[in-house]
Formats: C-alpha cells, sequence, structure tokens
C-alpha cells in the first residue's frame, strides 16, 4: 500500500512537472495550452532568453531527444524578453494579454507539427527550414493552421493586428509577415473549412 502511494505520487510530480513556465507569463501560457489537449503529456519548457534571431519565439525540440518517440520528445519554446517592431522596442511580457496568448498558440502549433513527425523526418525538416524559404512558408503557414483549427483564431488575428498596426511599420517587416504567415483572409478559409469538416461529424 505504501508503494502504491509512493508511486502515485511520483507519477504526480511527474505529471506537475510537464511544463516549465515563467511566472511572469503563466497565465497567457496555461490559456493557450488549454486549447491544445493532445500536449497535455508533453514535455515543454518555456524560457525566455534575451534575444531570438529574427524571431519574437521560436519553439524547438529538444536534441537529445529527438530520435526519441513522439511521445518521448522534449520541446523547448524560447521567448525574446525584447521584441524590436519596426525600430520599436516592446517587453514581451508586458504586451496585451490576446497578443502573447496568439503569439505562444503558434509556438504550440509548431510543436504540433514536430510530434507528429518521425525523428528522422523531424531532422530533414529543421535542415530544410534552416536552407529553404519555402520550407519556412510550409513551417510558418502548417503553425498558423494547428492554432486556427484548435480553435485560437482570435488570438492569431489579435497577434498579426498587433504587429501589422504599428504606425512606422517597416515595409520588410510587413513583407516578412505576409510571405510566411497566414493572411486574414485565409485564416477565414482555414476556419471554414475547419466548421464544415466539425458539421460533417
Amino acid at each position: 500500500m505504501r508503494l502504491i502511494l509512493i508511486i502515485n505520487l511520483l507519477m504526480t510530480q511527474f505529471t506537475q512537472a510537464q511544463y516549465t513556465i515563467p511566472e511572469s507569463i503563466k497565465e497567457e501560457v496555461n490559456i493557450a495550452l488549454s486549447y491544445y489537449p493532445e500536449l497535455k503529456d508533453t514535455s515543454i519548457n518555456f524560457e525566455f532568453k534575451k534575444s531570438i534571431k529574427k524571431s519574437t519565439m521560436q519553439a524547438q525540440p529538444v536534441f537529445s531527444t529527438l530520435l526519441n518517440s513522439k511521445n518521448n520528445r522534449r520541446y523547448n519554446i524560447f521567448i525574446s524578453k525584447t521584441v524590436n517592431i519596426s525600430g520599436e522596442l516592446f517587453y514581451t511580457k508586458d504586451m496585451p494579454k490576446d497578443v502573447i496568448i496568439g503569439w505562444i498558440g503558434h509556438e504550440l502549433g509548431h510543436i504540433m507539427d514536430y510530434k507528429n513527425r518521425g525523428g528522422l523526418n523531424l531532422i530533414w525538416f529543421g535542415l530544410k527550414y534552416l536552407l529553404s524559404s519555402h520550407s519556412i512558408i510550409k513551417a510558418e503557414r502548417a503553425a498558423d493552421t494547428y492554432a486556427i483549427r484548435a480553435g485560437m483564431e482570435d488570438y492569431i488575428l489579435k497577434t498579426k493586428d498587433f504587429i501589422l498596426n504599428q504606425s512606422n511599420i517597416d515595409k520588410k517587416y510587413l513583407s516578412r509577415i505576409n510571405k510566411y504567415y497566414l493572411s486574414p483572409e485565409e485564416i477565414m478559409e482555414v476556419i471554414k473549412e475547419r466548421d464544415l469538416e466539425v458539421s460533417k461529424l
């Protein structure tokens, strides 16, 4: 009996330790995670970094777990402490709550994509992402699509609005957003497809 109690306690601690989340964005992360019940047993570390090259957030599998079974991989979501949009500096933790939720929802979309890939496929996917602009487009749009299909479209749209409605937005930055991510019109198409599938169930 005592052994069973100890095992149950260890299992409870393990389950609670699936996510490591900075206190300052814990509420936002938990809201985003609530849209992804498929990730409830997935080990994800959320961690602030001083800066991330060309990104605000970045989802990655932990390298040492790449060849593990799909259910035994661990993942990191790195979050830049500051975001520079067209010369204006924002502290990530001080951004509007819905914007942070949308950004995290997008990164969780990447993890959903990673979880559906075998280890060798994931390694090849990473190499293509580094070397091919076309692969970046496919990966970022897939992450948006996962988030929208999970029901996060309002947050995704608010995040895009926040970025695109900056008064002094740089044309290069705008071009990058339009190139790599779903447009509001494309988001509406994904919503229609999702809702049509649900109505047929």
